[in-house]
């Protein structure tokens, strides 16, 4: 069975509240021979920051010769980088038939992201991986990715998001995302609002597990930005220089993070340095450029996100110069975003995203600060040719946005897609 056909139905697996739930995806595990048994796991969830931190820990692990797989979500660009293993996404070929496997073995409907997480497991444990890296895909508790018994779990963030599943305050939150700690098991986080430190360390005392809450210092400071390179040097307080082959302020405490996780597991530090410098993280403040354009791509897809995202914009050389090409989903609180955005722009270009998840026009007309004007156009295309006269242009607000973007830009600077956004 072809890929695009298994990928089209598994799509047709969504919706609240619909799937197995843990009980029933860890009965079709068993099923399937336990394969989350057969590699060590590093666990990953937060509100923001969790992709970045997930790609760099993969990448480490790597560099210190470990073969390493690494699940993530969403995709930007092709539904087939959710499953990588040594930083190379899964074939087709090997996606169908991982997803097949685990339809072999399905007793209760399992959804979408049950499905993947399922199949993510069957092609590590066949792959024969030593570490295998899971991205939450929405809070932690209840998350299909919560089957698995880490050797190590990471806490990025705590941020308002996805409020009507996971609780209207930051420590309800914190309680779902904490839920991926296990007893005995050592946690890291990086810096959270007080009341979500407070629900963290509360769940961490219960399940007797380590805690780690990581500072900026620890040990790396943010030093100075090369953005045509897409690097941010790191400094530490003895004096010495790291790069890391990503841009933001932000990125520096998720190095922070990856560093002391990578000491718990007896990481040597030249393979965490090559890490840093290799690792690529496509639409985290990516800057690609061409003839006559610069292109700023951000998945920030929520309001922390953006705030996060403008802290480090507005003292970048772009800032007072750029274009915003905007768009976000329904679920999302895009009148905070757009509340946020919109002073930092000379002009605004709003479109959809996704046709069934997207906010349309009525929604971001509804949505705008009073007398804000913008340019509206529902397909991303026309969207995207609005602005191709532009200096700079700014991407933000959704990562299916981000990747539709990213994928055409790319289009056009072939026979070099194939190489990183910035040669």
């Amino acid at each position: 069975m072809s890929f695009k056909i298994v990928f089209d139905y598994i799509l047709t697996r969504t919706g609240v509240g619909c799937g197995a739930g843990l009980d029933g995806l860890t009965a079709l595990l068993e099923r399937l021979g336990n394969p989350q048994e057969r590699f060590k796991v590093i666990h990953i969830a937060g509100t923001n920051g969790k992709g970045s931190v997930a790609a760099l820990t993969a990448e480490t692990l790597r560099q210190a010769g470990y073969k390493t797989g690494l699940f993530v979500s969403p995709h930007l660009c092709d539904p087939c980088e959710r499953i990588q293993v040594n930083a190379k996404n899964i074939s087709k070929a090997d996606f169908a038939s991982a997803v097949l496997q685990v339809f072999q073995e399905e007793e209760q409907e399992l959804n979408f992201f049950e499905i993947l997480t399922a199949a993510a497991l069957c092609h590590f444990a066949r792959a024969g991986v030593d570490y295998a890296v899971l991205e939450t895909g929405l809070g932690g508790r209840k998350d299909p990715t919560n089957v698995c018994t880490p050797v190590a779990c990471v806490i990025t963030s705590i941020g308002l998001d996805h409020m009507q599943l996971l609780g209207s305050s930051l420590a309800q939150i914190a309680r779902e995302k904490a839920g991926i700690i296990k007893p005995g098991v050592p946690c890291f986080s990086g810096a959270v609002n007080p009341s979500a430190r407070e629900e963290i360390k509360k769940i961490a005392k219960e399940k007797n597990a380590p805690l780690t809450f990581v500072e900026e210092g620890q040990p790396f400071f943010t030093y100075a930005f090369d953005f045509p390179n897409n690097q941010t040097i790191l400094h530490t307080a003895d004096g010495q220089e790291w790069a890391l082959h990503a841009l933001g302020r932000r990125q520096g405490l998720n190095a922070c993070v990856v560093y002391q996780l990578a000491q718990c597991l007896h990481i040597p530090q030249a393979a965490v340095r090559r890490a840093f410098e290799t690792v690529r993280l496509p639409g985290r403040f990516e800057v690609l450029h061409r003839p006559g354009q610069t292109l700023i791509l951000d998945g920030a897809h929520n309001p922390q996100a953006i705030e996060l995202f403008l802290e480090f914009f507005k003292a970048t050389p772009y800032a007072g110069k750029a274009t915003l090409l905007c768009g976000f989903m329904k679920d999302k609180d895009y009148k905070k975003m757009l509340a946020l955005l919109v002073p930092h722009f000379k002009q605004i270009v709003v479109t959809v995203p996704s046709p069934t998840r997207g906010a349309g026009k009525e929604e971001i007309l509804e949505a705008l600060p009073k007398g804000v004007k913008v340019r509206f156009f529902k397909n991303p295309s026309r969207a995207l040719t609005a602005v191709k006269q532009e200096p700079y242009v700014v991407c933000a607000g959704s990562f299916y946005l981000v990747g539709f973007v990213r994928r055409k830009w790319l289009q056009t600077l072939r026979p070099q897609a194939g190489k990183s956004a910035q040669e």
